[in-house]
């Protein structure tokens, strides 16, 4: 029972070892629920906010879920000309995402009021997630608000160092895992699972799993506790009411003719065959009461009308798969669409590759760029650049529609990030293969499980490309409808099976172990039961896809492509990097110019050279000849010279005091004109002239760290 709001109060948990403390009654007290949680010296406020009026006429619920990034939070003042916070950094994006898949399914089913749950991180400690802190505070906020809500509900990160599992790892934990897993959940079941994992065992992240649960109860009692004693009473709202004669009236006119249509293979032809239906019996209910029902009271029938099609449609596909045991393709609960792979589909690529599965299709591209093209982070993580990025885009042409085109919207960058995720596990390491990496899936068509299609599409691209990946890797959606304590769970789900089932579960990986995980349930909650069988049922078919995948392409490249950047790697003394750049990038200039034969740096045809501070020299280009010259002008330059060894030099510069000479470009030194012949001389002119080769023996430095050379000791 929710209770009415009080002043001020302090809760305290002691969570493994760290304090969770939860403040409420003294911010945002305008909001319908507020909390300000700390972990740590994490600080995350989150509110929650519910609308007196319902929208009862949509077709889903409007709830907003914000994650806002401020950079003051770990000390940061914001890069580029505005210093101030812009658009949610793709983090934050993925972060508010990861707060709603769990949240979205426990609010009413029939509720319409608008809610929007924001958290604001106002303090960083990077050993304590604010992601983590934020979702607790928004199912907190909402459950001790008058918002009607079936929570509470939590999350944890789970880490495994040396094969033991670790609830919410700091920084320097994560670094050393092979698991990295956010598992969120009620106290009866998990809703929500997210993790990149290093090839990692299906028993092992099931137990991985289970272990994040028994943690998640833990903060949901803690919860429950605050709960008791700061919550409202849940608020009365409206919902459309359907009466029981319009429902089975509607239901007598679509049933058979929607059982008749969610049988059709071909999705298209299924999709326009059960919008002429409901389109038919709308315009029925439309044409006979449009004369008789003012405006407001028609539009509510029509929606009424509309939903209960809707919840036919529902029970019809459901009793289809779990009595019938029947799918709407004709294929079997395990059996996957059939597929198809192709590569090197664009000449001037550097890697590019289709993967086919039945009515879904990526085409992904692969680019090499030099170390220094990485992506830079303006966010609140440790980390500051990525070298490996993989970017999904979805037209509206991939289904048959049109619509919006702009910026990738939320659901894109979330796929981007999952396909990330698995092929990142993947990856050759920056010593391995010194290049910025970029994965690009173009969806040119779509019928469930395009994520899945980008990561085995994006595979064979790093393949093409010559990535020397450390195994190929494949993924596949598992699916899940629910009928009482019956379930069935299916291979390979697409668009309807997802959208009218109660699971989408996506599972990538190697033939050795996962690399990704993926879980979204629009139940409350599954059991551990259902995830052992998903797991294996995955695997099973992701083995499958690996096989179909290695007859096109079966290991990566020896070489990358010609239009690819070549590379060489090579190690100068650290403390010689300022000779390279030289006095305000003049030097490296020169080189770059030079070398490429061109006359600016930013021309396309210039050399790239990554100068980094361990003394690593990387340059690219995709002319040999051009990388080996510009080698030979930085190790002209940085050659370290012998005390004692003779060296071929012309002089550069005459004075009083003896002559200049040089070695090689950039290599200068003084001969002092008592060192210039084994006899007196009294003027320098007399030995040597300006444009002389001479031999001079290194003899040291002076105090000022300058090169000194003799000409009489080499005569010797």
């Amino acid at each position: 029972m929710k209770k009415a709001k009080n002043k001020k109060k302090v809760f305290e948990l002691d969570f493994r070892g760290r304090k969770i403390v939860v403040e409420y009654g003294e911010m945002a007290k305008q909001a319908s629920g507020s909390v300000l949680v700390r972990y740590g010296d994490t600080v995350v406020l989150t509110t929650a906010v519910v609308s007196k009026e319902a929208k009862v006429l949509s077709d889903f619920f409007p709830l907003m879920v914000l994650y806002q990034e401020k950079l003051y939070s770990v000390g940061k003042i914001p890069g580029g000309f505005i210093k101030r916070e812009g658009r949610p950094t793709e983090n934050a994006t993925l972060a508010a995402r990861m707060i709603d898949r769990p949240l979205r399914p426990l609010f009413p089913e029939r509720f319409r009021n608008e809610v929007q749950i924001v958290n604001t991180v106002l303090s960083v400690d990077p050993d304590n997630s604010p992601e983590i802190t934020a979702l607790f505070g928004s199912s907190l906020a909402t459950c001790i608000s008058p918002i009607p809500f079936h929570g509470p509900v939590a999350a944890v990160k789970v880490g495994r160092v040396n094969g033991k599992f670790i609830i919410n790892p700091t920084v320097e934990e994560a670094l050393n895992s092979d698991i990295d897993l956010t598992v969120a959940g009620t106290k009866k079941a998990i809703n929500m699972v997210e993790s990149s994992a290093k090839e990692v065992s299906e028993k092992d992240m099931l137990e991985a799993l289970q272990f994040g649960h028994k943690a998640v109860k833990e903060l949901i009692k803690f919860q429950e506790e605050i709960i008791k004693e700061v919550g409202q009473e849940d608020m009365e709202y409206e919902v459309l009411e359907i009466p029981d004669s319009l429902r089975d009236e509607v239901d007598a006119l679509s049933r058979k003719r929607l059982d008749k249509a969610l049988r059709i293979k071909d999705k298209l032809e299924k999709y326009a065959a059960i919008d002429a239906i409901k389109e038919e019996i709308v315009e029925k209910y439309k044409t006979e009461n449009e004369e008789e029902l003012k405006e407001e009271e028609l539009t509510k029938l029509l929606t009424a009308v509309k939903l209960v099609l809707e919840d036919v449609e529902y029970e019809v596909f459901r009793r289809i798969v779990v009595k019938e045991k029947k799918r709407a393709d004709g294929r079997k609960m395990t059996e996957i669409r059939p597929l198809s792979t192709a590569i090197d589909l664009l000449p001037r690529t550097h890697g590019s590759a289709m993967f086919t599965r039945g009515e879904t299709q990526s085409l992904s591209i692969t680019t090499l760029g030099a170390l220094g093209e990485h992506q830079i982070l303006d966010g609140l993580d440790l980390e500051s650049s990525k070298r490996f990025m993989l970017h999904y885009n979805f037209p509206q042409f991939a289904v048959g529609e049109t619509g919006r085109y702009g910026a990738p919207g939320r659901r894109e960058i979330g796929h981007g990030a999952l396909g990330e995720k698995a092929l990142a596990q993947v990856i050759p390491s920056e010593e391995e293969f010194p290049y910025t990496i970029r994965v690009v899936s173009e969806i040119l068509e779509s019928n469930g499980s395009s994520s899945q299609a980008s990561i085995c599409a994006g595979c064979m691209s790093l393949m093409a490309a010559g990535v020397p990946i450390k195994a190929p890797v494949a993924g596949i959606a598992m699916g899940l409808i629910t009928d009482g304590d019956d379930y069935t769970i299916l291979t390979d789900i697409q668009g309807m099976e997802d959208h009218l089932g109660d699971m989408d579960f996506k599972v990538a990986g190697t033939k050795n172990g996962i690399c990704a995980l993926q879980m979204d349930i629009k139940i409350e909650g599954i059991t551990d039961k259902i995830l052992e069988e998903a797991l294996a049922q995955a695997k099973k078919a992701r083995l499958e896809i690996l096989k179909v995948i290695a007859k096109e392409i079966k290991e990566p490249r020896k070489e990358v492509s010609k239009y690819a950047p070549k590379t060489m790697i090579f190690t100068i003394n650290p403390s010689k990097i300022r000779d390279v750049i030289g006095k305000g990038g003049e030097m490296i200039t020169k080189i770059i110019c030079d070398a490429s034969g061109v006359n600016d740096v930013n021309d396309v045809n210039a050399v790239k050279v990554d100068l980094e501070d361990d003394g690593r020299v990387i340059i690219y280009h995709t002319n040999q000849e051009v990388i080996d010259k510009t080698a030979q002008m930085i190790q002209d330059i940085t050659k370290e010279v012998e005390e004692g060894k003779i060296y071929n030099a012309k002089v550069v510069k005459i004075e009083e005091f003896g002559c200049f000479v040089q070695l090689w470009p950039g290599c200068e030194g003084l001969v002092h004109i008592s060192k210039l012949a084994k006899e007196r001389v009294k003027k320098v002119e007399d030995v040597v002239k300006l444009g002389d080769d001479i031999l001079v023996m290194a003899i040291g430095t002076d105090k000022k760290g300058r090169l000194n050379f003799s000409r009489r000791d080499a005569m010797k």
